[in-house]
C-alpha cells in the first residue's frame, strides 16, 4: 500500500487554487424551482453570500447546459441544512451528446441534523473532456416528508 500523508494547510491550497469556470458565462442554467429570495446564481456565482434553495418541496433538478463542450476536471458540491434532520440523497451526471445519454458520475446520501452533522462538501476530481450538460439532481428527504431541496455552492473548474 503506498500512502503519503498531508496536512490539512496543502489540502486548502489545492482548494483554494481552484480557477473556476464562470458558469454565467458558459451555459444555460435550467431548474425545477426556486424561492424569490434564494435563486439558483445565488450558488453557482462567486461571491454570494446566500444560497439556492427550492420553492416546492422534493425531488428538484439544476441542470447546466453549456453553450460548447466544457473539459471539467474539478466539481465541488456544497450542501447545508442548518433546521431539519434529514437523509438527503444526490446524483451527479454529465452528458456527451446534448442529453441523448447520461453517464453518472456520484451517487451519494448524507444525514444532516441540526446537532450535528450541519454542512456537507464534497470535491470530486474528475476527468471529463466533452460536457454538454451537467445534472444535479436532489431528493432532499429520502424519507419523503416533503423536505426543500437547497444547495450553497456548485462550483465547476
Amino acid at each position: 500500500m503506498r500512502k503519503r500523508i498531508i496536512n490539512s494547510d496543502d489540502k486548502q491550497k489545492i482548494n483554494s487554487d481552484q480557477k473556476w469556470l464562470d458558469i454565467e458565462k458558459i451555459a444555460v442554467v435550467e431548474v425545477t424551482s426556486e424561492e424569490e429570495a434564494f435563486p439558483i446564481e445565488s450558488a453557482l456565482l462567486p461571491g454570494k453570500v446566500s444560497e439556492w434553495r427550492a420553492s416546492g418541496r422534493g425531488k428538484q433538478v439544476i441542470r447546466l447546459l453549456f453553450d460548447n463542450p466544457q473539459r471539467l476536471q474539478w466539481i465541488r458540491l456544497n450542501f447545508e441544512e442548518l433546521e431539519i434532520e434529514r437523509t438527503q440523497e444526490y446524483v451527479l451526471r454529465w452528458s456527451p451528446d446534448g442529453g441523448q445519454s447520461y453517464q453518472e458520475i456520484i451517487r451519494q446520501q448524507w444525514n444532516f441534523s441540526p446537532e450535528g452533522a450541519t454542512s456537507e462538501i464534497e470535491d470530486y476530481q474528475v476527468e471529463l473532456p466533452a460536457v454538454t450538460i451537467l445534472e444535479l439532481s436532489i431528493n432532499p428527504d429520502i424519507r419523503e416528508r416533503n423536505a426543500f431541496a437547497s444547495l450553497k455552492e456548485l462550483r465547476l473548474a
